[in-house]
């Protein structure tokens, strides 16, 4: 048999419940396990008590009754029977012999009463639960030699009703789900105010101060991460601050050197070489610059991705024909998602400039192809290439940084930051990038990231 924190743990992951929903449920399960062991202690210590006592209410009706009809004339008997039927409930017939008898149910607690009764009034004492098919609770007595049935409401003597009962034990399960809602709502919504502004501050995005107060564990655990979200502003201050210095102390004289080349007497073949070198050192500090840049916030309305990748394709068509290239596009329009334009071209400018780097045929020319299309709740967004492509053991490899492909460390200028940009820049969107063997020779990159969920969109104001 399963155990119960197993089927709970099944239970809570099938209905994809969070934590607020979760504890409620655990704590409504345990309110309704101990309500009903209380409902079962507080029968089982009822019953007893309650049986002795209507049985002393039988025993006692039985008696006056008796003792009534013996000191009553015959011409006060019929009012005093009919003082008893309206005023007490009780009724008395003459039994006969003949009389059809229905037995007491199977029941605890109506055979105890049975069991007070007779115990009292000897073993010969009948009760039944009809005679005649007229329903009550049926006991006889005997006066001399004359024999006669006592007949008493069911209600009167029976257990409380179960329609009674239920509505006590919904109103006392209302009442502890609704107690145990607040409760866990009071523990829940520090938690909750927590993990939203560490969802912003995984974004970028600088959090609001969370509250330092309230009990001590939540007080520690806020002004911990105030602390801590105060000091990864002050470390990306300082990084983009450190970064920024470095580029300018680095181009300066990079700048400097291009032209001290320019203007000395250098050959040709070797001013080529040194200038050659000295632009794979900016590109590089570029592709730094890059890595180091922190993702845009997300839009709060969706960005059009197919003009911006239209935009895109002019640009980087120019660029790739100029380099003796190609590149085709098929964009499927019309299709938006939670994502900046500037990212979007981070990440899709990376790719194509990879492509034109690492993916040429065999005749030494990029031919390339982008695409958007739709795929159920994701965009897909692919460059292909015909180069050579990536053995798909080295793909994990290449998606960290610094990392290159062995063709990329041939004659070929990057720091190796290209696909962990991208892989970056996506991730912060909850994107994701493959890298794919294309049908026929060459590779294709893989973007998906989730379409917008909405239909009535407002353009970002980047991709205007």
């Amino acid at each position: 048999m399963p155990s119960l924190r197993k089927i709970f743990r099944n239970l809570t992951s099938r209905l994809r419940l969070g934590l607020f929903g979760r504890t409620f449920l655990l704590l409504a399960a345990l309110m309704l396990v101990s309500l009903g062991a209380w409902l079962q202690v507080f029968f089982s210590m009822e019953l007893g008590p309650r049986a002795n006592q209507m049985a002393q209410r039988v025993i006692t009706a039985v008696n006056i009754t008796r003792t009534a009809l013996i000191y009553s004339n015959d011409a006060e008997r019929s009012k005093l029977l009919l003082d008893l039927a309206t005023n007490e409930g009780i009724q008395v017939y003459p039994r006969e012999v003949t009389d059809f008898t229905e037995a007491l149910p199977d029941d605890n607690y109506w055979q105890r009463v049975a069991q007070h009764i007779r115990t009292r009034f000897g073993p010969e004492t009948q009760i039944s639960w009809g005679v005649n098919q007229v329903p009550g609770f049926w006991v006889s007595f005997q006066i001399n030699q004359d024999l006669y049935w006592l007949v008493f409401e069911r209600e009167q003597i029976g257990l409380t009703g179960g329609i009674e009962w239920l509505g006590w034990g919904a109103t006392a399960l209302l009442l502890s789900l609704v107690g145990a809602a607040v409760s866990v709502g009071f523990v829940n919504r520090p938690l909750s105010r927590l993990a939203r502004a560490a969802q912003v501050l995984s974004r970028g995005e600088t959090p609001a101060p969370l509250p330092e107060q309230g009990p001590l564990e939540i007080r520690d655990l806020n002004a911990s991460f105030n602390r801590m979200a105060k000091d990864l502003r002050q470390t990306e201050a300082d990084r983009e601050l450190m970064l920024a210095g470095i580029s300018h102390d680095l181009r300066t004289p990079l700048a400097r050197m291009r032209l001290e080349i320019e203007m000395s007497g250098v050959s040709e073949d070797a001013r080529q070489a040194i200038d050659e070198d000295l632009a794979q050192i900016d590109h590089s500090i570029g592709q730094l610059m890059e890595y180091a840049r922190p993702a845009g916030t997300l839009p709060q309305m969706a960005t059009d991705i197919s003009a911006v990748l239209a935009d895109l394709y002019e640009r980087e068509r120019s660029h790739t024909a100029s380099m003796g290239g190609e590149l085709d596009a098929n964009i499927e329009p019309g299709l938006r998602a939670r994502i900046t334009a500037l990212d979007l071209k981070r990440v899709v400018s990376n790719l194509i400039e990879n492509a034109r780097r690492y993916g040429r045929s065999t005749d030494g020319l990029a031919h390339l192809k982008m695409t958007l299309q739709a795929e159920g709740s994701i965009l897909v967004i692919e460059v292909s290439d015909r180069g050579p492509g990536i053995a798909p053991e080295e793909v994990d490899r290449l998606l960290r940084p610094f990392s290159r492909g062995e063709a990329a460390r041939t004659g070929v200028s990057g720091a190796g930051l290209g696909l962990a940009i991208v892989e970056r820049l996506l991730k912060h969107v909850g994107g994701s990038l493959k890298m794919l063997a294309r049908p026929g020779g060459g590779l294709t990159a893989r973007i998906e990231i989730p379409k917008a969920k909405f239909r009535n969109y407002q353009l970002d104001s980047d991709s205007q």
